[in-house]
């Protein structure tokens, strides 16, 4: 049992939080991580839920906000409290998984993966397989080997696409590969492709491989938001032989960046971008239920009370959760990390980060490590073995002790066991020295697509083509530079290349390797052809070209380099340039050889007994060594019949085991349906229920807004009345003002003419008095 760890890793302001002049709101002490409410008055009391601070406490808490803080938590850090973590669990051979959780922008793909081009800014992924090599270069352990496989995908809108596969003709490359799960070894992505790597170096150019496909996208929140959940995979095998016991593990590293929860207020997402963003939540809301009800399960097995409440995992719900159920309460050792904003603008954001973060502290996982099955046998055996000596006395006891003693049947079962522990440490160590003799050849590499294996060489070489139909392996003839012998067994020197078959020579020919130029060479008279044409002269090999050495041993020739040259002039081609003539010549009609045979040596007859008499001895070499294989065979059944007796009965017993364990494993599936099938039932009741409810409220919504939309347009009709009536008053005002102003204008010019008058007749009076004063002075006078 193991408790998920659980780190939170706070990252510095971003520009948009600086514009919004949002301050901290996170403080971090040792492994408590405090979150503080601005909206809440310092001093003030409320409710549990409205408290101005709520204090967390987690394995880690990392502050990575200021740079010049003396507790600034950096890459390295990180890497060397977790990744090394998941690397010593690596080489114990258990699962390690590692995933960033939170939301859009806090920093995940940053501490996942980093910034590679920049010295001291990579993250835990890199680092930890740059950490994985270092330790085995550091290794000086003798007769230990390792193999290293890994494969990277991403989950887009809820579809997986595999970022590693390369663009094939007629093989789809887009978000297609379908999850299945396996009944022992769990959930795995069918056809995804995984890549065999002998350095950090190889999964560096994997990596970056992936990195440049994966689906990004620029929000209000952030410039390069994944709009993916992606899982870098790390399958690590290493096997040893210590104190005569073999030893073989099998380790599954999974190391997830997620997708940024997000809301589309904030982020300001439209059109794709929206539906990413809602499939994203949506596995990530699937996620925290998960996680969710595994604490409380964790809860309720911990808390002593006995309680056989019985809780549903909802798994399946998301692709993202299905390909982590061994990761989340399975057979692994889980480490989650929590990046968060300390900005109080996401706050809101921060706590639910913060309270998903608590609840995964509480979830159990059972981790065991990962044991080649032969090898717990080998194991068990000699468990057994030591056992079986103690109770006869020992190693002394045993051996003093008669085969037909009253300990029969106790001898007769050690040496059962020791000799099918020595069978089966012998073929685990031929497989292993084999598969590390070949694989750590610079000139091959070896990588699975989908159900297929494919094995690259950079050497020329010839694929062998076989027709005995019993044949189920593929040959593969490395030419090395220089010169390549080719002949029989009994040859001297002895060639590098062992064939045996009708017409083949002792010393048949030679291939000579030089630079880059490969030339067949026939030894004498020895029968070889190209093409379907008898060659007696070196004779140039080229891309493709169908070999035939004496008449049974036919072969493909491949060129590597050259392969790639005609490849680059073929994308160069046009329609025009490809013919069906120049296209008939990429395969050879073979049963054009014996036309092509020299006819002097079908008519000469010295040379036609000759090759009789080969012939004969030919086939009576054949038939001497088919006799010893026959007989080798014989031994080989017998014991094989024995080993598969035992073999049959300890089958038979797993079987019964297994078929026990399947029918526990019916019924509980069955139990959990029909509790599926329940919720189901109410959950669609409880939907019909509320979809009447909203049909209800949306034809009384249409009424209000019809009898609405009838007053508005009354008032409407009403207030142009009032408008042209207005306008209408307005204007005889306007008309009986300006009939005023002109009957004013009159009554001013009559008063004028009036005053002018009034006026003249004043002047008139003044004059005439004027003129009688005069008269009465004159008169006085």
């Amino acid at each position: 049992m193991a408790s998920v760890k659980v780190a939170v890793r706070v990252r510095p302001l971003n520009q948009r939080e600086m514009d919004l002049k949002s301050g901290s709101i996170i403080e971090m002490e040792a492994k408590r991580t405090t979150i503080t409410n601005t909206k809440v008055a310092e001093g003030a009391e409320g409710d549990h839920g409205r408290e101005r601070q709520k204090h967390f406490y987690y394995d880690y808490s990392y502050w990575s906000a200021n740079t010049s803080d003396p507790h600034f938590a950096s890459q390295e850090q990180v890497h060397k409290d977790l990744g090394e973590d998941v690397l010593e669990n690596a080489f114990e051979g258990y699962n390690a998984c590692i995933f960033a959780y939170g939301q859009t922008g806090s920093g995940k793909s940053y501490t996942m993966m980093g910034n590679q081009g920049t010295p001291n800014q990579q993250g835990l992924i890199p680092r930890i397989c740059e950490g994985l090599y270092s330790r085995i270069e550091s290794n000086n352990e003798e007769g230990i080997s390792y193999r290293t496989e890994v494969s990277y995908l991403e989950i887009y809108n809820e579809r997986v696409r595999d970022l590693l596969r390369t663009p094939r003709k007629g093989i789809a490359t887009g978000h297609t590969l379908k999850v299945r799960e396996h009944p022992k070894e769990g959930p795995y992505v069918q056809d995804l492709s995984k890549h065999l790597v002998q350095d950090y170096g190889d999964i560096e150019q994997l990596m970056d491989r992936g990195n440049s496909i994966r689906t990004t996208a620029s929000t209000n929140m952030n410039d390069v938001s994944s709009r993916s959940h992606a899982i870098f995979t790390i399958v690590f095998t290493q096997a040893k032989f210590n104190r005569e016991m073999p030893s073989e593990t099998v380790s599954k590293i999974n190391l997830v960046d997620l997708a940024g929860s997000e809301r589309a207020s904030a982020t300001g997402a439209t059109g794709d971008r929206l539906k990413e963003g809602a499939n994203i939540n949506k596995s990530l809301v699937t996620l925290g239920n998960v996680i969710s009800n595994l604490a409380d399960q964790s809860i309720a097995s911990t808390s002593g009370h006995g309680s056989k409440k019985k809780f549903f995992i909802p798994y399946r719900d998301s692709v993202l959760t299905w390909l982590l159920k061994d990761s989340l309460g399975g057979n692994s050792k889980t480490i989650m990390i929590a990046t968060i904003s300390p900005a109080a603008v996401n706050y809101g954001e921060t706590l639910s980060t913060l309270r998903y973060a608590n609840r995964a502290k509480n979830i159990i996982n059972k981790p065991t490590i990962n044991e080649d099955a032969n090898v717990k046998l080998i194991r068990e055996l000699q468990a057994e073995i030591s056992r079986l000596k103690v109770l006869l006395g020992g190693d002394a006891g045993v051996s003093s002790m008669s085969p037909y003693g009253p300990h029969e049947a106790e001898l007769r079962k050690i040496q059962q066991n020791e000799a099918q522990v020595k069978e089966l440490t012998a073929q685990w160590m031929n497989k292993w020295k084999e598969t590390y003799d070949i694989m750590k050849e610079q000139t091959l590499a070896l990588r699975k697509e989908g159900y297929g294996v494919v094995l690259d060489s950079e050497l020329p070489h010839l694929i062998g083509i076989d027709d005995d139909l019993l044949s189920t392996g593929i040959t593969l003839y490395r030419l090395k530079e220089g010169k390549t012998l080719i002949g029989r067994e009994d040859a001297n020197p002895k060639p590098d290349i062992i064939l045996w078959g009708i017409d083949l020579e002792s010393n048949h020919c030679e291939i000579e390797n030089s630079n880059g130029k490969v030339t067949l060479i026939p030894n004498n008279s020895a029968l070889c052809s190209v093409n379907g044409d008898i060659v007696t002269e070196p004779t140039p090999l080229n891309q493709g070209a169908v070999i035939l050495l004496g008449r049974t041993n036919m072969f493909r020739f491949n060129h590597p380099a050259e392969a790639a040259k005609l490849r680059a002039q073929r994308k160069s081609l046009t329609p025009a340039d490809i013919s069906p003539a120049k296209m008939s010549h990429s395969m050879t009609d073979l049963s054009a050889i014996d036309e092509n045979l020299n006819p002097a040596m079908l008519f000469n007859p010295g040379m036609e007994l000759e090759r009789k008499h080969r012939i004969q001895l030919e086939k009576l070499e054949e038939k001497r060594r088919h006799i010893e294989e026959l007989e080798e065979e014989h031994r080989k059944a017998e014991d094989e019949r024995m080993a598969e007796q035992r073999a049959k009965e300890q089958d038979l017993e797993k079987r019964r085991l297994q078929v026990e364990k399947l029918q526990q494993e019916s019924l509980t599936v069955k139990r959990e349906a029909e509790e599926v099938h329940k919720k189901i039932k109410k959950e669609r009741d409880a939907l019909k229920r509320r979809s009447m409810d909203i049909e209800k409220q949306l034809r009384d919504y249409m009424q209000e807004k019809e009898k609405f939309q009838v007053e508005k347009i009354q008032e409407i009709q009403a207030r142009e009345e009032e408008r042209a009536q207005f306008e209408k008053e307005r204007k005889e005002r306007v008309l009986e003002r300006q009939k005023l102003e002109k009957e004013k204008i009159q009554e001013i010019q009559a008063r004028e003419e009036e005053r002018a008058q009034f006026e003249k007749e004043r002047k008139e009076r003044v004059l005439e008095r004027q003129k009688l004063e005069k008269e009465k002075i004159q008169e006085i006078q």
